[in-house]
């Protein structure tokens, strides 16, 4: 049993977080109840939970990790303020003529709120609330503005700056410099949160882009999944395109 505590303690915390739980308090008790059961069973000494006070301190120092509350608070704002709606209105303005207008916007935003907060909670939900109602309004199949709204908001993983990035640096970064320490190196170079940023600029762009192509070429393929905005939302000319944009 010793041997498959942690994928049995994975699987609990799966459970309580399915069982519509708070997250913060499944965590946290899981960890406790494993704690002892482990002790209980001779696998973990308990005097090591002594450690927990300086094990927070340390996290919360952390210069590294200190900046995703930061992100977090960001994309609240930006959600709390109807910024991201505002800008999916003008983006579906822009490409409303173009069959999958709509789902374009809804993938530019969410680069650009993915840019901003680097939260992917913040920004599914926000688009959610805001993209799924315009795009199922404007005749769009319910996979696909499902699958839109997923895709855009889960941009906040890849596009930098990015919460998750952050954490895997630090993580990167401890394993690395304990890899060199194991090789006897003790001139230890880290790995810095600007060349994870640098590292993942591409392949996120790339990603946004082949969204972009799929949508419009399931515009063209299927145009009932993906219809045109309705004409009145619409704004034809040059100079009103260009007032949306200045917006």
């Amino acid at each position: 049993m010793n041997d498959y505590l942690d994928l049995i303690m994975f699987a609990a915390l799966m459970g309580a977080v399915l069982t519509g739980f708070p997250v913060a308090f499944s965590i946290a008790g899981i960890a406790i109840l494993f704690a002892y059961l482990s002790w209980v069973i001779g696998a973990m000494d308990l005097g090591l939970l002594g450690a927990l006070g300086s094990r927070v301190f340390g996290l919360i120092s952390n210069q590294v990790l200190i900046a995703i509350p930061v992100f977090i608070l960001m994309g609240a704002i930006l959600e709390k303020s109807r910024v991201a709606e505002t800008l999916l209105n003008t983006m579906g303005r822009l490409f409303g003529n173009l069959r999958g207008g709509l789902g374009i916007s809804v993938v530019l935003v969410g680069a650009l709120l993915a840019a901003s907060t680097g939260v992917v909670g913040a920004t599914v939900v926000a688009m959610g609330l805001i993209a799924l109602p315009s795009m199922l309004r404007a005749g769009y199949s319910k996979p696909l503005a499902a699958g839109i709204v997923c895709t855009a908001g889960t941009l906040g993983q890849i596009i930098p700056p990015s919460t998750l990035l952050i954490i895997l640096s630090d993580v990167m970064s401890n394993a690395y410099q304990q890899a060199q320490y194991e090789q006897g190196k003790f001139s230890v170079e880290a790995l810095s949160v600007g060349q994870f940023f640098a590292a993942a600029l591409i392949p996120g762009l790339v990603l946004v882009l082949l969204y972009l192509l799929y949508i419009l070429i399931r515009g063209v393929l299927s145009p009932e999944d993906a219809p045109q905005w309705p004409k009145g939302r619409v704004h034809h000319c040059a100079r009103s395109r260009v007032q949306s944009f200045r917006r």
